[in-house]
Formats: C-alpha cells, structure tokens, sequence
C-alpha cells in the first residue's frame, strides 16, 4: 500500500485588498517548506486565494464576479502549479468559480504530482442566507453567492491513494463521509474558512466551535476508516476573526497533527495507508454490515417529520 507525507497549509487571514498575486506567493513559500520536508502532497484551504468574501453584503453582481475563477489555472495561480510540478509534489486548494455558462460554485481541485488537475469539486452543503440579515452580526451569503455543487461526492485515485474532496460546511454533515466512504475513499480532503464567532451571536465560543469542527472531522475519519486533513484559512481578516484548528485525522480517528496558531503554518503527517484496511474490513465493512433497506428516509427525506 501506500505511503504518503501529507502537509496541511493553513493560511493566516487575508485581507480584501490582498491581490492574487501575493497570496499566491505565500502559498509557494508554505510548498517550498513542505517539499524541504518531504510532503508528497499540500492541502490548502476553502477560497484560498481571496478573503472570505461571503461576509460582505454585495448587491452589484460585477463586484461580486471580481471574487471568482474563470479559468484554472490561470495568471495568477500558475505559478503554483509550476513549483509544484518541479518539486513533484501533488497540491489541492479551494477557490471561487465562475463557469463559461455564468455559474458561481465554491470548488477545489486537486492535482497529481505532475501539476495536472485530476479532480473537481463543487461545494454541496452551502451554509448561510441569501437577502441581508440585520439581525446577525456580519452576514454570512454563501446561499447568495454560490450555488450548490452539482458535481456530486467523487473520488479520484491519485498517486496510488484513493482520495476524495469536500469544502467546510460539508464536515459536519456525515453524508460527506459515507458517500466517500462507499467508494473505498482514504483520504478526505477538507478546506475550511470558519468565523471563530456565530454571526447570529449565540453564546457559542471558539473552544466549542473548535470542538465541534475536530470533532466532525475525526468521526468521519473514524466512521469510514479513512485519513482527513482539515485545514483552515484563519486570523483576522478585516476585523472578522477566522478559527485555525486545521489537523490530519488518522483511519482510527486520532489526530496526527494539529497547528497552534491562526497564521500561515505547516502541519505534517505521515500517512500510511495500509492503516485504512483494518476499519474497512472489520467493524466498518459495508459490505457486511450495513442495512440499507431501513435506510431509506436518509434520501427520501429532507427536514424532520414529528410522527409521534
């Protein structure tokens, strides 16, 4: 089976002035240190390339476009795909996408070794609001901004790992995993831009929302016998504060490795994959084990019917 050096390269805040161009360069510097570390592969964030601008209330939809892809790679990101093909390291990172058809998903690509993208996703589990919120504290518009992804839960066999894909808000939902997980899944990608406050200002704080993030991320990992690194965009991005917290997550649900600060950082783990058999051919052999046949109102059903 195979081995593998995972980095995760969570970025510290970036600010709306923040040009591509600069953030991108940051994004070298974390791969130049990673490849020097041995990484085979670097994951980064959710909308690594921007601030997170679904905060920002935007009624001109040419401001809004301003915040999106057209094409990947493109000017600004290509030299990153061009480091990471010389020093042969495999990359994946999140961005705001603007189809040819006018579309706008949140998305993430990943790329095999030789810089070349084998894998999309578009963001399925959208949180948030569409029209202005007065009552929150900032708005929070990806409903607005983007629509769900259409792409589906895939996996993509990259460099002898099978891996798979998902954007933040997709960690907390346990279908994310068990789709990945029916396809043998080992490895979950996951970036993540998380307010370390609620915007409807519950009295939730930032040690629950780290728990609750860490939490979702090694059930997941654990439930479907699979590694995971979540890895955050965080720090304070025009006065909004991020939550850090990125880790990898190992098959038994353990964490590996986990930053300690809310600025660019590496985090490393060596991951071995031959781990992910024990769980897929014991207690969560699907095959075996699993009962679909009472399982049918997780698809037929939406929200909760109170039939008692």
């Amino acid at each position: 089976m195979t081995r593998m050096m995972i980095a995760g390269a969570q970025l510290g805040a970036i600010q709306k002035a923040d040009n591509r161009d600069k953030v991108v360069a940051r994004m070298i510097d974390l791969l130049n240190e990673a490849a020097a570390k041995g990484a085979d592969m670097v994951v980064y964030p959710e909308l690594a390339l921007t601030t997170f601008f679904p905060r920002w209330y935007m009624p001109d939809q040419a401001e809004v476009d301003t915040w999106f892809e057209t094409e990947m790679p493109n000017h600004a990101t290509m030299p990153l795909f061009e480091r990471a093909r010389d020093l042969n390291v495999a990359v994946t990172f999140g961005y705001a996408e603007l189809t040819p058809e006018g579309l706008h998903y949140n998305t993430s690509i990943m790329t095999n070794r030789r810089g070349e993208i084998i894998g999309k996703y578009r963001k399925i589990h959208l949180p948030g609001h569409v029209e202005y919120d007065t009552t929150r504290a900032f708005q929070h518009m990806e409903k607005r901004y983007f629509l769900p992804g259409d792409l589906g839960f895939n996996v993509w066999r990259n460099e002898g790992v099978v891996m798979g894909m998902a954007i933040c808000n997709d960690r907390r939902w346990p279908e994310t995993f068990r789709c990945l997980g029916l396809q043998g899944v080992e490895l979950v990608t996951i970036g993540y831009n998380t307010p370390s406050v609620n915007s409807q200002m519950s009295v939730e704080g930032l040690p629950q929302r780290l728990f609750h993030s860490e939490l979702s991320l090694q059930a997941g990992a654990y439930q479907n016998a699979t590694f995971v690194a979540g890895i955050a965009k965080a720090g304070l991005e025009d006065g909004h504060p991020l939550m850090g917290g990125s880790v990898i997550v190992d098959p038994d649900g353990f964490v590996l490795a986990r930053a300690e600060t809310e600025e660019d950082e590496l985090i490393l783990a060596d991951c071995d994959f031959s781990k992910c058999a024990f769980g897929k051919t014991t207690i969560f052999d699907f095959e075996r084990h699993r009962r679909i046949e009472h399982y049918g109102r997780i698809t037929s059903q939406t929200g909760v019917i109170l039939e008692v």
